[in-house]
């Protein structure tokens, strides 16, 4: 297919393995599945058609983890319910279905469904009926059964702000603490795929690699114009970092204004969204902190890594921001 956003991620999951499990309704043929072959041309990505039957249905995953060992596991939706279950492997649930059965009749579900795409059995309609509804109301009881503090490290959920089918962020935020919200509906598409899902899969591909990467400080006064909106090329030039680096936000910890606090946060949050989590940084003394670059309107001499003076002639814009990281390569 074709790619919209004209990038892949050559060095992302090299020679891994990734299961996708699909949605209600849908398939191992979905877009979703093909999107994430193009973008990581180097990982395996498994994709199978699950059983209508939801038993069945993990039946056949758990065989498939057995068998595959895979490095990463990501499920959307129903898939997210299920691979929310699916314990030893670093998983990705993104709008995760946990209340099944009472998603199926809110969103009317029950009755003659259409598979949304082709399956390799060749069967494209079923009929929804009360009785399964209920199995799906049972297996979402299983739910949450063997989390342990090493589950929690290795879940990720996200959660689309503006998704109209589920809701279940407070839920799994019970259970596991990398809970992230995303600018998105429920159907998981490209740009959300791009945007939000790739930056989460980097920091799990890092991990798993022991890999680390140089890391960027930007300064809260560089990031808004005078109508509180980003400045000019900025998000060019975080998607822009993040392909090399750690980037972090800091932002003066006042003594006078405790509101400060969550209101930089959500403006950060509603900005930069899934890849800003847990990057916000509050201190009033950024010259203690550890890191290659701060990029900053302040004059801080005794900072050891590189200082990038915003605002001046050599930096004036993110443009020139840009054009420095670039020649950089990655260093």
């Amino acid at each position: 297919m074709e790619n919209q956003y004209k990038k892949t991620f050559p060095d992302l999951m090299v020679d891994k393995k990734i299961v996708y499990v699909h949605g209600f309704m849908s398939a191992g043929s979905t877009h979703t599945a093909q999107i994430l072959r193009e973008y990581m041309p180097k990982a395996t990505v498994i994709a199978p058609d699950l059983p209508l039957h939801p038993e069945e249905a993990m039946a056949l995953l758990r065989q498939i983890q057995a068998d595959e060992r895979p490095d990463l596991i990501i499920g959307t939706s129903m898939g997210g319910m299920y691979t929310e279950m699916l314990y030893g492997t670093d998983r990705i649930c993104v709008n995760p279905a946990f209340q099944m059965g009472s998603t199926i009749s809110e969103n009317n579900m029950v009755g003659k469904q259409t598979y949304q795409n082709p399956r390799v059995d060749g069967v494209q309609e079923v009929i929804v009926t009360k009785a399964l509804q209920k199995e799906y109301k049972d297996i979402t009881e299983q739910c949450f059964n063997a989390v342990t503090p090493e589950e929690q490290s290795r879940v990720y959920g996200l959660f689309g702000d503006n998704d109209p089918v589920v809701h279940t962020f407070d839920l799994f935020r019970t259970h596991y603490p990398n809970a992230i919200h995303f600018h998105g509906e429920h159907r998981l598409i490209e740009k959300a795929i791009f945007h939000y899902l790739m930056p989460v899969i980097r920091w799990i591909d890092d991990h798993q690699a022991g890999r680390e990467r140089k890391t960027i400080l930007i300064d809260w006064t560089t990031l808004r114009d005078a109508y509180n909106k980003p400045k000019s090329s900025l998000q060019k030039c975080y998607e822009m970092l993040l392909d090399h680096y750690e980037v972090y936000f800091l932002a003066p910890a006042p003594t006078n204004d405790p509101s400060f606090i969550p209101e930089a946060q959500a403006w950060i949050e509603e900005t930069f969204s899934a890849p800003a989590w847990n990057r916000a940084l509050f201190t009033n003394t950024p010259q203690l902190l550890l890191g290659d670059y701060l990029i900053t309107t302040a004059d801080l001499p005794n900072f050891m890594g590189t200082v990038l003076p915003f605002g001046s002639d050599e930096f004036k814009t993110w443009e020139e921001v840009i054009i420095y990281f670039e020649r950089l390569g990655g260093q």
